[in-house]
């Protein structure tokens, strides 16, 4: 029989089938063999024993916090009260474009800009817009409900941008403060934190305080890679690095204006990152 790992505590993994959760407990091969399911993990395993034969390939992992199989991944972002940081957004992106997760942009805090500000930032995201990434506001309630069924996903972003306020109202039976996601799931105020999978409009949430850790683990190859607007910079040499080549057309186009200046800077940094570790 087949399920998904939504609850790990202690040696206990809860298995949910979607008709039942059943608690269940590794092979002890597992355990030889230094192998740690995470939640989200799809296994297969033995209803009558309770016990979890095999572990599915994964779509995807991560180590801070330790899940897999993350298929959607809503970065919440505010344009006010935390201003809006280009750079950590770009690093987001890239983070979820290496793990094979579909990443969608969800702004909050318009109402507190002024026209003149709201144009800037319309033009900001309209530029991520024209390279395929799907952005919402916080206003696009029914919108973003419609992409949730049949998928795992996180809400993810800085400390105070919203994430809690969008649960809520997403969720009408809610009532989060922020922080407190696990409590309005039934779950007590000190309880140390786990992460863990919830039934979530026809999908799944991946109840978790965020990514601790956003080293991205990855060659300055698929970093390159995951700035879409360089894919069609026709460079003198198919090795340019996009950062001291005197020739190189993506330095060009940003001074040009077509290639957003604050991007090219995310990339640089994520490079010289890579170039430390």
């Amino acid at each position: 029989m087949q399920g998904q790992i939504t609850k790990i505590q202690s040696s206990l993994y809860t298995v949910d089938t979607q008709e039942e959760k059943i608690p269940c407990v590794l092979r002890g091969r597992f355990r030889k063999q230094h192998i740690l399911p995470r939640v989200g993990d799809y296994v297969v395993f033995d209803k009558e024993k309770k016990v979890i034969d095999e572990i599915l390939p994964r779509k995807n992992e991560f180590d801070r916090p330790f899940v897999s199989n993350i298929d959607l991944a809503f970065i919440v972002t505010s344009v006010k009260d935390p201003d809006l940081s280009p750079s950590l957004l770009d690093k987001l992106l890239v983070l979820m474009e290496l793990h094979a997760v579909e990443p969608i942009l969800c702004i909050t805090k318009m109402d507190l800009l002024t026209e003149e500000e709201k144009r800037k930032v319309t033009s900001f995201f309209e530029y991520y817009k024209k390279l395929g990434y799907r952005v919402v506001t916080n206003k696009d309630l029914s919108i973003i409900k419609s992409w949730i069924p049949g998928h795992t996903c996180v809400f993810t972003g800085q400390t105070g941008v919203g994430k809690s306020t969008l649960l809520n109202h997403l969720h009408s039976e809610w009532n989060l403060k922020t922080g407190e996601i696990s409590k309005a799931l039934g779950r007590g105020k000190h309880t140390t934190r786990n992460v863990e999978l919830f039934s979530f409009l026809g999908g799944k949430l991946l109840d978790t305080p965020g990514f601790s850790s956003l080293a991205l683990s990855s060659t300055r190859e698929e970093i390159r890679a995951c700035f879409r607007e360089f894919a069609s910079c026709s460079c003198p040499f198919s090795d340019c690095t996009h950062t001291k080549e005197k020739e190189c057309v993506v330095k060009r186009k940003v001074e040009e204006g077509t290639i957003l200046k604050s991007r090219y800077l995310s990339y640089l940094q994520l490079i010289k990152e890579e170039e430390k570790k």
